[in-house]
């Protein structure tokens, strides 16, 4: 699957050739184009909004157009492909010959907060500063107010791809970030417990921000964050789609994966050949192959990274294997992840990955036909899980992620979590682990488990909440009634500030036949969300007990 939105995000800003200065008339022509080309061709991508809600969205904007200037219409014509939430079907932001500009820095999503990863060295009192304020908003205002115009498949894919979106002073202007459009922009920033504005001019036209997979490298011009006496694993010999280094101290081969696609050097089946051959005649005891960066290629080269893994008993077993993910795991890498999960033994550990784990893919161009703007809408749907699995992404076995000062030092918590990495330390499958005890009839055990884990930011990915509800409505539905009601309230101990766990406590109760204590709970769930489904659903299961008794 070729991975058209890299092409766009390696470069949202690039300018072509596009007709300016449109009617109004002309601006609401494209945008009903627009609607009738989606409705047509593209109904099919109403999966996470509704054609009514679209529509209500097209209507508003045309409404709107005669009041805004030309880069508010685009920006409001990418927010209404956004609202799809596939990150392959985007608007491409090339359209506008220097209408759209890039400030000189590159911003990343670290745990503890957005900073400045790189910038021209003419800002270099900015490089490794926090970000507070982006114009008259606070960070957090601003990424939010910038949402929207994302097409973001997920909360992940925002954090690889979105804060791109904040450099640009006419997106900024659109969302209300800052007040008037202007070719500069203060931020507010902290750095060693010092905060200071910074004034940033657009870079010139034609001239576009120097990032390799999110990063901008260390030259003559540009700056690093990160000490460059080292090289974090990850981020070494970016010039290849991938390479592999073997760590004698860990007996472990490390790979890393980029692209899904042939590098020019070697091609996909020969470098794992490579690999596979180092694994089997070296004292081998595990790969790791770090895909985290990875935002997709080409879908049938997945199978050459597959069947070498199958093959390699000294490999494919719990523990020998593992595979980094995160913000950057895209499209056909999100492929690779899924095949991975089903036919290998691997451990998977960072952050959840970008893409959907069924999704719309591979887009098609459609050019709106006076500003020329183009619309890449995607058509194929790639399902490597069944329908029920259908998450937002990928979770990692074992979470961990990176705070700022880990990238300046040029530390990898996530490759150190794969070195250490032992068995009877992390369970890799918590909801087995919990019914095991259940089954043996450790029930404390299963309640302190249950809460330790929860607890534990290794797992907070994994949806305890979910997993429990589960558990308990299918014990409720075998007849199980007070196991199904110990399980609904571990549940609302872990989560007492759930609706919803409270709400399934009280089914729990009604069908046991205690009727004061399922509206008891009923009403205390009312209470906590009384304008949401799960209030709604607990009024409504009020009003069917008084009737019935």
């Amino acid at each position: 699957m070729k991975n058209l939105l890299l092409l766009f995000f390696s470069g949202i800003l690039l300018h072509a050739t596009a007709q300016t200065n449109l009617t109004i008339n002309q601006w609401q022509e494209d945008l009903r184009y627009l609607q009738h080309t989606v409705h047509k061709d593209y109904s099919f991508l109403f999966v996470k909004t509704t054609p009514e809600a679209f529509d209500e969205k097209v209507e508003k904007l045309y409404n709107e157009i005669p009041k805004l200037q030309e880069h508010e219409v685009i920006v409001g014509l990418a927010k209404i492909v956004s609202s799809f939430e596939y990150g392959h079907t985007v608007l491409g932001f090339r359209q506008m010959e220097n209408k759209f500009h890039q400030l000189p820095l590159n911003l990343y999503y670290f745990s503890d907060g957005v900073y400045v990863q790189g910038a021209h060295k003419d800002y270099e009192a900015a490089v490794g500063a926090k970000v507070l304020r982006i114009g008259d908003l606070s960070v957090e205002d601003a990424l939010k107010a910038v949402y929207p115009v994302v097409p973001a498949e997920n909360e992940q894919f925002f954090k690889a791809y979105g804060l791109r979106y904040l450099i640009s002073p006419e997106i900024l202007h659109a969302q209300r970030i800052i007040k008037e459009l202007s070719n500069s922009v203060e931020l507010t920033l902290e750095k060693d417990g010092k905060t200071f504005k910074q004034i940033f001019n657009v870079l010139p036209n034609n001239t576009h921000l120097p990032t390799s997979y999110g990063y901008i490298q260390q030259n003559e011009d540009w700056l690093d964050a990160r000490e460059q006496d080292t090289t974090p694993l990850y981020l070494k010999n970016l010039d290849k789609i991938y390479y592999y280094e073997y760590l004698p101290e860990n007996k472990t081969v490390y790979v890393r994966q980029s692209q899904i696609q042939d590098d020019p050097s070697e091609n996909i089946p020969a470098f794992y050949d490579r690999v596979f051959d180092f694994i089997e005649n070296n004292d081998v005891k595990r790969l790791v192959i770090d895909v985290r960066l990875n935002g997709g290629g080409n879908n049938y080269k997945n199978k050459d990274v597959i069947t070498r893994i199958i093959r390699s008993d000294k490999i494919n077993q719990v523990g020998n294997l593992f595979v980094i993910i995160g913000r950057r795991t895209f499209s056909a890498c999100q492929n690779l992840v899924n095949e991975m999960d089903n036919y290998t033994n691997a451990i998977f550990i960072g952050e959840p990955t970008a893409e959907n784990v069924n999704f719309y893919g591979d887009n098609r161009r459609v050019e709106l036909p006076n500003s020329k703007i183009p619309v890449y809408l995607s058509f194929a749907w790639w399902q490597d899980k069944a329908p029920w699995e259908g998450a937002p992404w990928a979770v990692p076995h074992i979470a961990v992620d990176m705070s700022f000062d880990d990238y300046r030092s040029n530390i990898d918590p996530v490759l150190d979590a794969s070195l250490s990495f032992k068995e009877t330390e992390y369970i890799l499958d918590p909801m087995q682990y919990l019914t095991n005890l259940f089954l043996a009839g450790e029930v404390e055990k299963v309640q302190s488990e249950a809460m330790r884990m929860v607890n534990d930011p290794m797992y907070r990915f994994f949806d305890f909440e979910a997993e429990f509800n589960r558990a308990g409505y299918n014990l409720l539905s075998s007849g199980q009634h007070q196991e199904a009601i110990f399980v609904f309230s571990i549940v609302t101990q872990m989560f007492p500030n759930s609706a919803n766990a409270w709400d399934s406590l009280a089914e729990g109760y009604l069908t046991a036949g205690d009727v004061e204590k399922a509206k008891e709970l009923y009403n205390k769930a009312l209470s906590m969300d009384p304008d949401g489904p799960t209030g709604s659903n607990a009024r409504e299961m009020l009003q069917r007990i008084e009737r019935d008794n």
